[in-house]
């Protein structure tokens, strides 16, 4: 199977949606404006929009997130070609984007605030958050119920400083000057509320660990 029929929609807009994704772009063009021309934004938004489309098992909630992954690559690529560099990115990776990437991520955007930039994606995304999860960071009084699952992206691989993965193995990128860390964690997917606790936990540790190697001090 050929790049190009991997990418075929799964799902059909509605024009309703359609409309959603062009007002979308507009807000992204007033956002990034002075940072990036429009045929940039354009081009991002339409690719972002052809990522997720060929990944989505339901259209409702397309628009905004084709918005939210096309405005973290442009931040991303912002921290590439602009030298918006005053603050470090992590990329957290991990098969299905949906469990221990999501937590981490959830984990250091409570901890650090706005003083890092914070990526995630996975090497098979998968359709959903694991709803579990979602469960057990609320616990922890971190919502992360709006997330999900998407790819890793070239630009946003580039532009990060930490690349986390947990458990994608070969199919994690590798790019020359980053600093890496492999966490072994135990893989959330089909597991009660019990057993996720301690991963979670685990995670919450592995995220302090990483905050204070950056010299940064949790805000919360």
């Amino acid at each position: 199977m050929d790049e190009q029929t991997l990418l075929e929609p799964q799902v059909k807009l509605t024009t309703e949606q359609i409309l959603l994704i062009k007002q979308a772009a507009q807000r992204l063009k007033t956002k990034f404006e002075g940072t990036f021309n429009a045929e940039t934004i354009e081009r991002y938004i339409t690719d972002s929009q052809t990522r997720l489309e060929s990944r989505a098992k339901f259209a409702t909630w397309l628009p905004v997130l084709i918005e939210r992954f096309t405005h973290d690559r442009l931040i991303a690529l912002a921290r590439l070609e602009v030298g918006t560099l005053d603050r470090p990115g992590v990329l957290f990776l991990c098969v299905h984007n949906a469990g221990r990437s999501q937590m981490a991520a959830g984990y250091l955007r409570h901890l650090a605030g706005d003083r890092v930039d914070v990526f995630t994606g996975g090497s098979d995304p998968g359709f959903d958050t694991n709803k579990v999860v979602v469960e057990a960071m609320a616990e922890e009084g971190i919502d992360i119920a709006t997330e999900y699952p998407k790819p890793w992206t070239d630009e946003i691989a580039r532009a990060a400083d930490v690349i986390v993965s947990m458990g994608c193995g070969d199919a994690c990128p590798i790019y020359p000057g980053k600093r890496y860390e492999d966490w072994e964690l135990d893989d959330p997917s089909g597991l009660p509320i019990e057993a996720v606790r301690p991963i979670r936990d685990d995670v919450r540790l592995r995220v302090e660990t990483l905050l204070a190697s950056l010299e940064l001090t949790p805000v919360s």
